[in-house]
Order: C-alpha cells, then sequence, then structure tokens
C-alpha cells in the first residue's frame, strides 16, 4: 500500500474521532481567548515596566492551549491502540513505519494548521490593545512569533504523540507531560529569564519564538530546535516501541 493511501486512512482514522474536533476548537479557544485577556488587563497594568515583552503578552493564552495541542497528539497516537485496533491497522498495512509516519504527519499537519491562524488572532488582535506598547506588524519579531506559535504547537502535539505510542494510552503521555509544561513554567518563573539547564525544557525553549528579544542562551529558532529535539526523542522512543511490541 502507497504512503499516500494509508495518510488518507489515517486522516479518515482521525476525523472519526469524536473528541479531535473538539480538542482542536479547544485550542484555538483557549490560546485566543487567554491572549486576549491577558493582553487586556496584564498588558496595560504591566506596560512600561521593566522585563515588560508586548508581543509575548499576545501569545499569554498558550500557556493553556498547548494543553489542548498535548491532547490531540495523545489521544490521535493512542486511539489505534483501543480494543486492539493495531492488530486489525497492521494485519491490513503490515510496514509499521509507514502507518506511524502518516498519524505523525496527521497529527503535526493539523495542530499547524490550526496554530496559523489561532497565532494570528493572538498578535493582530491583541496588539492593538496595547495602544502605545503595542509591536506592529512590519516587526519581523512579529511574523516570527506567529509562525513560531503554530509551530511549537504542533511539536508539543507531536512530542505526546511519540509518548502516547510508546505508552499505548493516552493519559499517561497527558499525565506526564501536562504538569511539565503546566506546573514547571508557572513554579520556575518568567520565560523570559535566563534560567540554566531550566531553559531547555521543551516548553521553556519552544516558547523563546514568542519573545521579541530573548536574553538567554537560546534564540527563537534554536529554542524551537531544542523542542524539535525533545519532539524527535519521543517519536524515536515511540517508533522502537512500534517496532519490537508483538500485538
Amino acid at each position: 500500500m502507497s504512503f499516500t493511501a494509508v495518510l488518507r486512512s489515517e486522516w479518515i482514522k482521525a476525523r472519526s474521532l469524536p473528541v479531535l474536533s473538539g480538542l482542536v476548537a479547544l485550542m484555538f479557544a483557549a490560546t485566543v481567548g487567554f491572549s486576549l485577556t491577558g493582553t487586556a488587563s496584564l498588558g496595560r497594568h504591566d506596560a512600561g515596566k521593566p522585563g515588560f515583552d508586548a508581543l509575548l503578552i499576545s501569545f499569554y493564552g498558550i500557556n493553556f492551549g498547548q494543553l489542548a495541542a498535548i491532547c490531540v497528539g495523545a489521544v490521535c497516537a493512542a486511539a489505534q491502540f483501543r480494543s486492539n485496533g493495531a492488530r486489525i491497522w497492521f494485519a491490513a498495512v503490515p510496514r509499521r513505519g509507514l502507518v506511524y509516519s502518516a498519524n505523525l504527519m496527521v497529527i503535526g499537519a493539523s495542530t499547524l494548521l490550526a496554530g496559523l491562524p489561532t497565532a494570528a488572532l493572538c498578535f493582530f488582535v491583541g496588539q492593538p490593545l496595547l495602544g502605545e506598547q503595542r509591536v506592529r506588524a512590519e516587526d519581523p519579531a512579529a511574523w516570527r512569533a506567529i509562525i513560531g506559535c503554530a509551530l511549537y504547537l504542533a511539536l508539543i502535539a507531536l512530542f505526546a504523540a511519540g509518548l502516547a505510542t510508546v505508552f499505548r494510552n493516552a493519559m499517561a503521555a497527558m499525565g506526564i507531560l501536562v504538569p511539565v509544561v503546566l506546573l514547571l513554567s508557572f513554579t520556575l518563573g518568567d520565560v523570559t529569564r535566563d534560567g540554566g539547564l531550566i531553559q531547555f525544557l521543551p516548553d521553556r525553549a519552544g516558547r523563546q519564538a514568542l519573545v521579541h528579544t530573548p536574553s538567554g542562551t537560546l534564540g527563537p529558532w534554536t529554542g524551537l530546535a531544542v523542542t524539535g529535539v525533545w519532539a524527535a526523542a519521543a517519536i524515536w522512543a515511540g517508533w522502537e516501541t512500534l517496532r519490537r511490541r508483538d500485538f
């Protein structure tokens, strides 16, 4: 069976998940909603203070939207293991690498395509709320942040997909990643600060793309690359588990 045919079947399988569209919508709503709320309240309150980043504040909601992205990746990857469904898929397509690659492509593309309009709305609707502190659209950092936000959400979803494949369970993957990207970020402080090894955590590194002028060791694209390495490691672990496991 060709990769195109397998990709089409994975897309149909993903669309058949009742929860998937809701999770993508939740990612959009949480990211945009909390970003605009944060920009309107925190932005005006903290504007002009040392360390205030007018660009980063427009993407405040990514703290919550990334949780939905994690759920998208974990649920889509783990769905094929429910009720021994993997036996059916691998009987139809013995080349497990094709199924795994197609599944990851559907997850990554879906999250990326949803993330682009999400990020654009966060910026173009949120920035006017900052008045004189706003970042203009012609600023190169603005478009870097929009693209970086979408890439970050896609990488986090793929990270979750890799872990869900390892454990064959969406809840296990979410149970690991949600505390990492939520509790550690809020506990350890502002993403704009140089925190030593802390800045190499997947969420802290990737969100450097949203900072107007990063001050740490990692830049915007190197930060995303670090998140990509985390995602690649999880995907590789998922593949090794999938390749060796009997169904």
